[in-house]
């Protein structure tokens, strides 16, 4: 038999890209590349979490060169790995065919790094000898995989760990693979296709390298209210910048946005609307046209950051210490002892976001302004 069944690029059920496009077949090929190590990370979600997980492909793909990567995430996570040269494969949870298939493959390397059961059922019946993260006992409880996984294990689950933890998540999460974090960015990539949909938006709005732009995503997500700034803080936000820099400001947000958005709208009707209703990839394309982006701790934030933007990033319930700055996001948060309690409703009036000043956001964005305008 000529066919080759354990190279990378054979899917199994069709020829390969190869063969299809160039008539080439395994006896003549010079791309054949035997899979000889696997790894599976498992990250389900929410979406912006699986972004900034990305970070750990650059250092697992130099560490292990030759290796076959497969992700498995949830349906709505999955565009996040288009054109991301680091993973090979990536699998959806929800599809009904994927459980027998990980109870028959084997990976020499599994990765968990959430303490969810829902997860951690097939980071246990999945197939290996080294797992990391996270999985069930046989009583259906979660439990660490490896000894690296117990801080993180024990933050999840203790309110006094989480509000002393000085470490950002992706210093943790190499620390659970057994690897050194040396600043690795979080990987995402645009299509040419995209990168010509944001040049379009620059032509249209008649927009040129000399304009500054800032994009304001102004909500967060249903499950995080408290991770939303105020409305009247945009406002007279936007009223600041304006008095003082001549700038282009884009509005962002999703379906949930849209009353906020159209009132901002209807104070400043020269606001672009960078529209509610995007695709994920058209909202990573659009956010790429920002200089300066203003959000709360969501999945704009990880986005922004790989997009290498600079951030002015508002927090409240959750924890300014586990991102990761990168040199680029600056942390505005108000001074209150209860910060970093992840609640989804709280007991204060006013609550740590509405504690933010529009002086506290305005300072941030004016020393990044006057920084790039030098």
């Amino acid at each position: 038999m000529i066919l080759k069944p354990d190279c990378k690029y054979f899917p199994g059920d069709r020829p390969c890209d190869f063969n299809k496009f160039e008539g080439i077949m395994c006896d003549n090929c010079n791309h054949y590349n035997p899979i000889n190590f696997k790894i599976l990370i498992i990250k389900l979600d929410a979406i912006g979490d699986v972004l900034r997980t990305t970070c750990i492909l650059p250092a697992l793909r130099k560490k292990y060169p030759d290796a076959h990567i497969t992700w498995l995430t949830k349906s709505n996570s999955v565009d996040l790995f288009k054109h991301n040269p680091f993973v090979d494969r990536v699998l959806e949870f929800e599809d009904s065919k994927i459980i027998p298939l990980l109870k028959v493959e084997y990976f020499d390397l599994i990765i968990h790094p959430d303490a969810s059961p829902q997860s951690a059922a097939p980071a246990s019946y999945s197939n290996s000898e080294n797992k990391k993260g996270f999985i069930l006992n046989k009583k259906g409880k979660v439990i660490p995989a490896n000894k690296d996984a117990e801080e993180w294990f024990e933050m999840g689950a203790f309110d006094q760990y989480k509000k002393k933890n000085k470490k950002s998540y992706q210093q943790i999460l190499f620390e659970i693979c057994g690897l050194e974090f040396k600043g690795e960015e979080i990987q995402l990539f645009l299509s040419q296709e995209e990168i010509e949909l944001k040049e379009n938006i620059i032509r249209k709005l008649s927009l040129s390298d000399s304009d500054l732009i800032i994009g304001l995503n102004t909500g967060a997500s249903r499950r995080w209210q408290y991770k939303q700034w105020r409305l009247d803080g945009y406002i007279d936000l936007v009223r600041e910048i304006r008095k003082n820099f001549k700038v282009e400001i884009l509005l962002f947000g999703g379906p949930e946005e849209i009353e906020r958005n159209e009132i901002l709208l209807q104070h400043f009707p020269d606001l672009i609307n960078t529209g509610t209703n995007n695709t994920l990839r058209q909202f990573f394309a659009k956010l790429d046209l920002a200089d300066i982006i203003v959000t709360g701790d969501t999945m704009a934030l990880h986005a922004a950051a790989a997009l290498k933007k600079d951030v002015v990033c508002l927090f409240g319930p959750t924890s300014y210490n586990e991102i990761y700055d990168y040199g680029r996001i600056a942390k505005v948060y108000p001074d209150m002892d209860c910060l970093v309690c992840y609640k989804p409703e709280c007991d204060f009036d006013p609550t740590c976001m509405d504690n933010i000043t529009v002086d506290m956001v305005y300072t941030e964005i004016e020393k990044i302004i006057k920084r790039k305008l030098k």
